[in-house]
């Protein structure tokens, strides 16, 4: 059986984006997609250029770092966006441009205004005009799922006509199932005439759960890109993951007629980076990447693994980056040692200030900590970044009291702008004074939408990682915080969270309905 290969397609700096709070600064966003080309990841889609000046800067910072993927922007199929996609391109090495226009009779009418013809024009036109940027274009149909099979074959004709190497099914809207999926990538690769000349490519969205079971659907009948993000992040339920789709591809092999060049090793580090870096914790059960994903409690499943793997593990938990070995540091560990870790971990600072923040941080904790695992190492480095850009308020001193009977207060030091401010409030328990008593010096006037900790490792003494997240005005931010002290680290994420809304907002993506 020839073995076809299989683009993996990572949208993660684009629709992962997306996700409330999941926004990700231009420094951020570079060290995700060096860590997607240390994977072998194909093609990174790197944003939105005509989003905004902050999408149009990361995706020319991303183009001119990365060299080994491909990096593509996404424009809508309008002449300002392509052209602006093709600026931010122009830095990079191997570049592509995603263009894409609604073909469904609901987007068409009710969106877009347009007939059918218009549509065509346009989509047309926007192939043309993108070719002439890179001799790499895609182009999808959006809400292709809900589109009229004669319409589709026909737009899909045009613009391989025009000059589209790949052609993009989205299921925008997560409303597909894998044997109906599967039947439409069937049915255009059978009925459009030169779909010989194009990859055919699928991008599921996970609204029924259904988004890597459609994925693998499509590949099975003939789709040889798959478009997926690191962890499954992504607007309301998400996208498909790249860890499900990879390697579900790679081990059962017996299934599907491709093979995937992914450096499998890298995706628990990535996975780990991007969950850090966007404050979305991974659930313990998570496939692939989850922390209980090859573990075994069952008796009988533990002796049986102890007998022979295989018995009831398909995959090896070191192929996909999960090492037994995770402590590496102490105390007495060096700035040579700790910077050689984090090569190893694959994490790449942008300056020697900021490895010197990180190797400041590393310090603190091992004399709190006696052991630094990995974990650890991806949480101080993401803090020292983050410190790096939120300069107006930064936490100085945190001071609680809890006793039985009594009601909790805190007192906290802050520098605002470089001034020194206190403010004191009491709370229903120590958090929520610590809150209060930020909010009563700042007056932010946002709303907690969450608060989540997460242990990053195991132990009394392990760091309690905590995410924040804020709302005002509609705009919704992440926060994140590390510490062996889980107020202390509240504090700190309530903290980072503000300085992000307090930063005028840059970004706001003007696509009316995803790809």
């Amino acid at each position: 059986m020839s073995r076809d290969r299989l683009i993996i397609f990572d949208t993660t700096l684009r629709d992962g984006e997306q996700s409330p709070g999941a926004s990700m600064t231009r420094e951020e966003k570079v060290r995700i997609a060096r860590a997607l080309e240390r994977m072998r990841v194909d093609v990174i889609e790197a944003g939105f250029p005509a989003a905004s000046v902050g999408d149009f800067e990361a995706v020319r910072v991303v183009a001119e770092a990365v060299r080994e993927s491909t990096v593509c922007g996404l424009a809508r199929a309008l002449d300002s966006d392509i052209e602006r996609a093709g600026e931010a391109l122009a830095g990079g090495g191997r570049t592509r441009i995603h263009t894409f226009i609604a073909t469904s009779p609901i987007h068409m009418r009710d969106k877009l205004r347009m007939t059918p013809e218009q549509v065509v024009e346009r989509a047309v036109h926007a192939v043309k005009l993108a070719r002439r940027f890179t001799d790499d274009v895609e182009f999808s149909p959006e809400d292709a799922g809900r589109s009229e099979a004669d319409f589709l074959c026909r737009v899909l004709e045009a613009v391989i006509e025009a000059g589209a190497g790949t052609v993009n099914i989205p299921d925008t809207v997560g409303y597909n199932i894998p044997e109906q999926f599967g039947s439409l990538i069937r049915m255009l690769r059978e009925r459009v005439p030169n779909a010989d000349r194009a990859v055919f490519s699928v991008h599921c969205h996970n609204d029924l759960g259904l988004a890597v079971a459609n994925s693998l659907a499509a590949v099975a009948n003939g789709a040889r890109q798959v478009e997926c993000t690191i962890n499954g992040l992504g607007e309301r339920a998400g996208n498909a993951a790249l860890e499900e789709v990879v390697m579900t591809v790679r081990t059962r092999q017996d299934v599907f007629p491709c093979s995937v060049g992914i450096d499998t090793t890298q995706i628990v580090p990535t996975s780990r980076l991007v969950s850090s870096i966007t404050g979305f914790a991974i659930q313990p059960n998570k496939a692939i990447v989850g922390a209980n994903a090859f573990a075994h409690e069952s008796g009988i499943h533990q002796d049986g693994v102890l007998k022979s793997r295989e018995t009831y593990e398909i995959m090896r938990a070191e192929d996909v980056g999960w090492s037994a070995n995770r402590m590496v540091l102490g105390k007495h560990s060096g700035r040579n040692a700790f910077r050689n870790r984090l090569q190893e971990l694959g994490i790449e600072l942008a300056s020697e200030e900021e490895l010197n923040r990180a190797f400041a941080r590393f310090k603190a904790l091992a004399d709190k900590k006696h052991e630094i695992f990995d974990e650890d190492l991806q949480a101080l480095v993401t803090e020292a970044g983050t410190e790096a850009e939120n300069e107006r308020v930064r936490l100085v001193a945190l001071k609680v009291c809890s006793e039985t009977g009594e009601t909790p207060h805190a007192h906290v030091t802050l520098t605002v702008d470089g001034a020194e401010r206190q403010g004191r409030a009491p709370g229903s328990g120590v958090v929520d004074a610590s809150f209060k008593a930020i909010e009563s010096i700042i007056a932010s006037g946002t709303e907690l939408q969450l608060y989540s900790v997460n242990n990053i490792t195991s132990g009394t003494d392990a760091q309690g990682e905590v995410t924040v997240r804020l709302e005002k005005g509609g705009r919704i931010v992440n926060g994140q915080g590390a510490d062996t002290d889980i107020v202390i680290a509240s504090a700190k994420a309530y903290v980072n969270a503000l300085n992000k809304i307090l930063v005028p907002q840059e970004r706001a993506h003007p696509q009316a309905a995803d790809v």
